[in-house]
């Protein structure tokens, strides 16, 4: 069940849109350190709903003081960024405790939402958005 006895730290890699984040979580130095980018949680993201993604996983398994988290995370807007850090500390959850996978998976943390930008199509302004029409 512990599989940080045996390594240091459990890392994973969590994605959403064009944000990719590699998350490492390490048994807690007692200072329960959560570090996006080398800077701490409330620096990087300031709003309290981002804050809630991020740390949601671990707050819904009931293991707030165990790890300490650190993440390097690239790409996307900071809404995005949240959510593929929430993805991946689900992932590093269930390798560190496979009976977690059931709560995790009630709340949607273990899948990777597949919504990307549409492309852009000849002939249009946007993705589906065209000039306007005119009869005559």
């Amino acid at each position: 069940m512990d599989k940080l006895k045996d390594k240091k730290y459990i890392e994973t890699v969590g994605r959403r849109k064009t944000a990719v984040a590699r998350v490492r979580i390490f048994k807690a130095t007692g200072g329960n350190k959560f570090e996006i980018n080398a800077k701490k949680l409330e620096d990087y993201f300031p709003t309290d709903s981002q804050r809630a993604d991020v740390l949601d996983p671990i707050k819904k398994c009931e293991l707030s003081d165990q790890f300490d988290v650190t993440v390097v995370v690239k790409g996307g807007g900071s809404e995005s960024q949240a959510e593929a850090i929430r993805h991946g500390i689900a992932r590093a959850l269930v390798e560190f405790d496979p009976e977690l996978r059931k709560t995790l998976r009630e709340f949607d943390f273990l899948k990777r939402d597949p919504r990307k930008k549409e492309r852009k199509k000849f002939g249009l302004k946007k993705a589906r958005k065209a000039p306007q029409w005119s009869k005559r």
